[in-house]
């Protein structure tokens, strides 16, 4: 597996999942439901197959997400503080990452980055420019089950103080040269090099995949 490229049998696992949920809320026909279905479970085992995931598990998280298949947006927000970046730990994995989490239904991307911002570190910010959007599912911790983009803005802080929530242990402001083990899923090398670019570079554009 590279920056890149998935593991084939993912990225087919995720197309046949993306076929199955698509026809299943199109189709009117029972013979249909049961192919699609059938082919929803055949994509969960090839993905507890290769992981340490029960397909039962597979399949429940499978049928939370109905509907046309689409991608799903993960956000987050870099925070500058005298050339540190704000980092919390994440208590799903002990690892530390920029604040951010899925967007909800409703919000504006930049409220996202704002609140997630706020709900896991204790501090108020603003978002003021769009870093980057990246393809989530490219690189050495590529989401398992569903295909997502990554959005990180570069925010201005405003207020608050440190404080960790129930998704958060700890809450600190690091050196880019000098960070502790990474969430990679959620923030890795490359998300830390396109933002120090944009401290560099203000004029610089938003990069995508």
């Amino acid at each position: 597996m590279t920056d890149d490229s998935n593991p084939r049998w993912l990225d087919w696992a995720r197309e046949i999942q993306s076929l199955a949920q698509t026809g299943l809320a199109f189709t009117k026909s029972h013979y249909d439901q049961l192919s699609f279905g059938r082919l929803s479970d055949i994509a969960a085992e090839i993905l507890s197959e290769h992981s340490q995931l029960e397909a039962s598990a597979v399949k429940r998280a499978f049928s939370l997400e109905p509907g046309y298949a689409t991608p799903k947006v993960d956000v987050r927000a870099a925070v500058i503080r005298d050339g540190r970046i704000l980092l919390v730990q994440e208590s799903a994995d002990g690892r530390w990452a920029m604040p951010g989490g899925w967007a909800d239904v409703g919000d504006r991307p930049s409220q996202t980055a704002e609140r997630e911002t706020l709900e896991e570190s204790g501090f108020v910010v603003r978002a003021t420019k769009l870093v980057a959007a990246f393809d989530a599912n490219r690189g050495k911790k590529a989401s398992m089950f569903f295909h997502a983009v990554k959005l990180i803005f570069l925010c201005e802080l405003l207020g608050g103080e440190a404080r960790g929530s129930m998704e958060t242990l700890e809450v600190d402001f690091f050196e880019f040269d000098n960070l502790p083990p990474l969430s990679e899923q959620r923030t890795n090398q490359r998300h830390l090099e396109e933002i120090r670019a944009h401290l560099r570079d203000p004029l610089r554009l938003a990069a995508f995949d």
